[in-house]
């Protein structure tokens, strides 16, 4: 069964839940020497062509997918046959795989995949190394890879690893410093920035500037600011909301930001899975109030067809800040 994300993990004072924190935090020390010793002992493979890898230092909902679309964008925008590599998390398919969204589900090929397929080539795996050997073969003469900054099976010629830049209502982050499952970190904080080229910083339109104390974290790697704006306004009229991301008040907060007339908001686990029945009910719910039914993206590409069109899409982009910034890590990479 499928959880929400802790709202608990992204406190640092005053911290709620103690017993459970405490209770979890002997598997937390399991989990990171797991992780550690995972990686010592792979050989890393290279592909033939550059990886440039898109993490997370934690658990999810950072951004993460909307960079991995703007930089294949960037890059295909400047001629480079650019492909996604993704281990098609939530789909069934194993793959090597490249993904066709005339045919394929995101029960097939997950949603985060499948979304990103409408843009150029994406592939999934479950094997890293073979789906950037397919990627290759295809003709990919460089791999954006989604996820796998603690995957160690590629070379990775780049690593970036995307942190959430929001700082307010009393969340932080990377919370308390607790590694997964006491908190959100996937491994220790140093650890994941010893390995990491860069850090992109990801915020939303309204925040004017990112916060110094945070910046700081980040012991001296070159950090990328991107910026998450809508691509159109929110639906007119009243709506109800909901979202199965990684952090689905995030994306209630954004909708009251555009000045969306929300008048229910209903939060679901990561990659949740919508059945006929739960979509009725919050489709009652919405008929009381006379309100129309919005999601993000990466939800929407999950309902299936008849839903779709009974509920609205509200897309978001992700925008570097400092694109020259960006341009002088990919210069690297000689493509």
């Amino acid at each position: 069964m499928k959880l929400p994300t802790p709202k608990w993990w992204y406190v640092r004072s005053g911290v709620p839940a103690p017993v459970t924190r405490a209770l979890l935090t002997p598997i937390s020390w399991i989990w990171a020497w797991a992780t550690a010793r995972r990686i010592a002992r792979a050989t890393p493979v290279d592909p033939g062509a550059p990886v440039i890898c898109i993490g997370n230092l934690t658990a999810g909902g950072t951004g993460k997918t909307p960079v991995v679309r703007e930089l294949l964008r960037l890059l295909r925008a400047q001629g480079v046959a650019a492909h996604g590599l993704s281990r098609g998390y939530g789909g069934i398919q194993q793959g090597p795989l490249q993904v066709d969204p005339s045919r394929h589900t995101a029960a097939d090929v997950g949603d985060e995949p499948l979304m990103m397929a409408a843009d150029g080539p994406m592939w999934i795996s479950a094997d890293r190394v073979a789906g950037a050997r397919a990627a290759v073969t295809s003709g990919a003469r460089v791999l954006v890879m989604d996820d796998g900054h603690q995957n160690p099976t590629l070379r990775k010629a780049l690593s970036l690893v995307v942190v959430d830049g929001e700082t307010r209502d009393g969340e932080w982050p990377l919370g308390d410093g607790s590694v997964f499952p006491a908190g959100p970190l996937r491994e220790p904080l140093a650890v994941g920035l010893g390995r990491a080229d860069a850090v992109i910083l990801v915020l939303p339109a309204d925040l004017p500037a990112p916060d110094p104390e945070l910046v700081a974290m980040f012991a001296g790697k070159p950090v990328l600011v991107v910026r998450i704006t809508p691509v159109a306004p929110p639906p007119p009229g009243p709506q109800l909301g909901f979202a199965g991301i990684g952090k689905p008040w995030k994306f209630e907060r954004a909708l009251k930001a555009a000045g969306c007339d929300l008048v229910e908001f209903a939060n679901f686990p990561d990659h949740a899975d919508y059945s006929q029945g739960l979509l009725a009910r919050l489709a009652d719910m919405a008929a009381d109030p006379g309100a129309g039914l919005v999601t993000p993206e990466k939800d929407w590409v999950r309902l299936p067809p008849a839903w779709r069109e009974r509920i609205k899409a509200w897309p978001i982009r992700a925008t570097f800040e400092a694109p020259a910034d960006l341009d002088r890590l990919l210069s690297e990479l000689r493509l």
